[in-house]
């Protein structure tokens, strides 16, 4: 492919010699004979230090910000701005083909994406996914390094979508992707607000610039739909010019509501409300549940597809693996895994065990390093307050000391008089916790969810929470 066919939709700063491009790359690891480098500067490293050589690797030419005195270079004002659609371009554009439904929000984005799938699956739609846990498809799954793919990989993604006869994509996108454009240039027939809470400070800062980076979703999108019970629904979409379409469990001037809400071991139902009225039955337990099906039914009602049919769907639907699973362990107590790792997230799990257990609420929990420090005394309030009883452990502590975290979730304790117990290994944690657990007990192990490693100060490990259980009960 001619350079100056990728580069269609750039704007490009001078001259620039039009040589053929075999791929496109940002990764300077990636380099081959042929390839276009496009200089990203990131947090450690600006990829403009290396353009010349990849040059001398043997890249057709390089992308660069500012003038770098080389023959093969074209300037542009924002590199990573103009890496997407000069991936869109190579890959044919095959978002164009597709109705590209966006998720965006603190918690939720996962199990959402997965029951509008779902939804429209069960209509009879063949639809690929991008998310969190896994990228799909249609029924062929690919692994997920990023919620939300670099350019390169999304635009790929979307190529196999649209050459296997999907006709829809439903995504995950986070506050980082959108902040980096990773997106940018995609236009999405919906785009979808689930909540606003506290997290990726660490990397945005600031509560307005996470805000903002959310905002930009809504920005490129025919139809918005939004949760008012959410304080943030109306401002996340305030001043823009697409159609917005609202839901809500607590708020009766939604255009979906859901009412008269039960909840049981096995699921929720309730009362879907606009102009009819639907007895919806979602196989997915927690208040939680609620919202991720409303969301979902809400989304694909505002594709224009029939109120019964949806209401239908939604009961046929499945969990997601490390949301809320039910772990089978043959046991007069129940262990659940959830991927709750911020603290709205902790706040609604435990708050949803807590209205189907029978028992104690054993939450087994801890904070990831690296990563916004801030809200480690709160996650330790609000599962100190919740829960019966907490086991203190690690998550993620990557290159802090464990124990340093677990004292920083301490804090946001020593005021409650729930007791709990500090075990830094989460394998001994674990293995603690069903030792201890009692008959109609919920062990919930939060913070891992799908993940099936761990990383330590000494590197990533392979830890998958439901092997770890069964090593312990058949040990036991």
């Amino acid at each position: 492919m001619k350079l100056s066919e990728l580069l269609k939709g750039v704007k490009v700063d001078g001259a620039y010699i039009d040589v053929d491009i075999k791929d496109v790359t940002a990764d300077s690891r990636l380099v081959e004979e042929g390839f276009l480098f496009i200089c990203i500067k990131g947090a450690s490293f600006d990829g403009h230090s290396v353009a010349e050589e990849m040059l001398n690797k043997g890249a057709a030419a390089v992308i660069c910000e500012y003038d770098l005195g080389l023959e093969n270079q074209v300037v542009v004002e924002d590199t990573r701005a103009a890496l997407s659609p000069i991936c869109a371009n190579y890959f044919g554009n095959p978002a164009d083909k597709l109705k590209i439904i966006g998720l965006t929000g603190t918690n939720g984005k996962t199990t959402t994406t997965f029951l509008i799938k779902q939804i429209l699956e069960n209509i009879g739609k063949k639809v690929g996914l991008i998310g969190t846990v896994q990228n799909m498809v249609g029924d062929e799954v690919y692994p997920a390094h990023y919620t939300t793919p670099d350019p390169h990989e999304l635009q790929s993604l979307f190529r196999k979508m649209v050459d296997s006869g999907c006709e829809y994509c439903v995504m995950e996108v986070s506050s980082q992707a959108l902040a980096q454009n990773r997106v940018a240039g995609v236009h999405f027939k919906i785009g979808a607000f689930t909540n606003l809470t506290q997290d990726h400070l660490d990397y945005h800062k600031t509560w307005e610039n996470y805000f903002n980076s959310k905002r930009m979703l809504f920005e490129n999108c025919d139809i918005a739909v939004t949760n008012i019970d959410d304080e943030y629904e109306l401002r996340i979409v305030e001043g823009l010019d697409c159609k917005v379409t609202t839901y809500a469990v607590d708020k009766n001037s939604s255009d979906y509501t859901a009412k008269n809400v039960n909840f049981y071991a096995d699921g929720v139902m309730y009362e879907l409300v606009s102009d009819q009225i639907g007895r919806v039955y979602c196989p997915v337990p927690g208040r939680f549940s609620v919202y991720n099906s409303l969301c979902a039914a809400t989304v694909v009602l505002s594709l224009g597809f029939d109120f019964k049919d949806v209401v239908l769907a939604i009961s046929k639907s499945k969990g997601v693996k490390g949301r809320i699973e039910v772990v089978p362990t043959d046991t007069d107590y129940t262990v659940i895994i959830d991927y709750a790792h911020s603290p709205d997230g902790l706040e609604n799990i435990i708050t949803s065990l807590k209205e189907i257990a029978k028992g104690r609420v054993v939450t087994v929990f801890g904070c990831g390093g690296d990563r916004d420090k801030t809200k480690r005394p709160k996650m330790g309030e609000i599962a100190s307050r919740l829960s019966d009883f907490c086991v203190v452990t690690s998550d993620n502590p990557r290159s802090e000391e464990p124990s340093k975290i677990i004292e920083d979730i301490l804090e946001g304790m020593k005021e409650l008089d729930t007791p709990y117990k500090v075990v830094e290994n989460r394998k001994e944690a674990i293995k603690w916790a069903l030792e201890n657990a009692k008959e109609n007990d919920i062990i919930l192990l939060a913070g891992k969810g799908h993940e099936t490693y761990q990383i330590l100060p000494t590197g990533t490990i392979h830890f998958d929470e439901r092997e770890v259980i069964k090593e312990i009960l058949e040990n036991k």
